[in-house]
């Protein structure tokens, strides 16, 4: 006997189900992918963390250089613009044989910038200053780790997007005025990974709108950013939240 055919209506019924199916599937396959990057990038940073304290505790308490361009530093000063370049940067750096020499715990999975050329970038974390980084007018850095009060709520790796590529130097803000430097990273829906002095991370969620809006023009509009902002009155629980946990010796 001949098998009669599908017919138009039932075809497009078929499609319509499977579209439906795909717009209900889709939401839940993204927030699920998204989950799984969280979780992988704040594994990357607590070993990080974790490889910036044992770095400490076999050198007398001495904390690794949080700059990125002298021979101490965590990471080296890349010699070129290629990946490679930048990654063999940060295996000469410090830290690299505390962190099981890979570099990929450097990189947060959800930093796209990779693939943009205008900001052609592999390390997606950077050091506070305050942990023996970049010399600031506002503070004394810390030098060992006993400089350190209260390690565990001290944040020392943040994600940062620096708008000139790579991240340089150390990840800086104004602790005694309150006032932002350099910006965040928030690959994961407004929220960023820290990892803290006494080798934990965690995934802060931030709330204030100027602050969102501005660390955005970081990647959205690079070559017209302006590093340095004001909290707007009302706008102050992200300031206040880095600046309570910043590491530092001392204010100046």
């Amino acid at each position: 006997m001949k098998r009669p055919a599908f017919t138009l209506v039932e075809l497009l019924v078929v499609i319509a189900i499977i579209a439906l199916l795909m717009a209900i599937l889709m939401p839940a396959l993204r927030a699920a992918r998204d989950l799984a990057k969280r979780v992988h990038c704040v594994s990357n940073v607590k070993t990080l963390a974790l490889a910036w304290y044992m770095y400490q505790d076999e050198n007398d308490a001495k904390l690794v250089g949080g700059d990125t361009r002298a021979d101490e530093d965590w990471v080296a000063t890349p010699a070129g613009n290629s990946i490679e370049d930048k990654k063999d940067a940060i295996r000469k750096g410090k830290l690299f044989p505390f962190t099981g020499k890979t570099v990929d715990v450097y990189r947060c999975p959800a930093d796209f910038r990779l693939k943009d050329p205008a900001q052609y970038a592999f390390r997606s974390f950077s050091i506070a200053g305050g942990a023996n980084g970049e010399d600031w007018a506002e503070y004394n850095e810390a030098k060992t780790y006993l400089d350190l009060k209260n390690s565990a709520t001290r944040y020392i790796f943040v994600e940062e997007i620096d708008p000139r590529g790579d991240n340089i130097g150390s990840w800086q803000m104004n602790v005694k005025s309150k006032t932002w430097v350099d910006p965040m990273a928030m690959w994961h829906n407004e929220r960023s990974t820290l990892g803290y002095a006494d080798g934990h991370a965690e995934m802060h969620p931030w709330t204030d709108k100027s602050f969102i809006e501005w660390c955005k023009g970081a990647w959205d509009r690079p070559g017209s950013f302006t590093f340095g902002m004001t909290p707007p009155s009302g706008e102050d629980t992200d300031v206040d939240f880095m600046a309570a946990g910043f590491p530092y010796k001392s204010l100046k």
